[in-house]
């Protein structure tokens, strides 16, 4: 890459102000995150024809393939897959009382705990 200096002294401190900007960034977010919710996104209309159930409102993807342990989703969540367990309002808070790990796509735990 012709924009980035040739030397290894220079990409390295170049490295580390990305390093710690991106660390500032992250931290910004999750201070917002934690001041207010994120509002619940809406569910995107189902395809024409399709007459299934609608999306729970929170479910659990319980630990399988790809899952190494059961995860808390909100029911819109594309990270749920299709295998997510519709759960109650209330049984989320459960699960997340007693240590069933939240998304970090959907981020419930953001809406369900105070």
């Amino acid at each position: 890459m012709r924009d980035l200096p040739p030397d290894i002294e220079r990409l390295r401190v170049l490295e580390t102000w990305l390093d710690l900007s991106l660390r500032r960034v992250r931290e910004q977010i999750a201070a917002i995150e934690h001041q207010r919710p994120p509002a619940p996104r809406a569910a995107p209309p189902p395809p024409a024809g399709n007459t299934g159930p609608p999306a729970p409102a929170w479910g659990i993807a319980d630990a399988g393939i790809g899952i190494p342990a059961p995860e808390l989703h909100r029911g819109d969540c594309w990270a749920g897959g299709p295998t997510l367990r519709p759960i109650s309002a209330e049984q989320a808070r459960i699960e997340l009382a007693e240590g069933v790990q939240a998304c970090e796509v959907c981020r419930p735990d953001t809406v369900l705990t105070p």
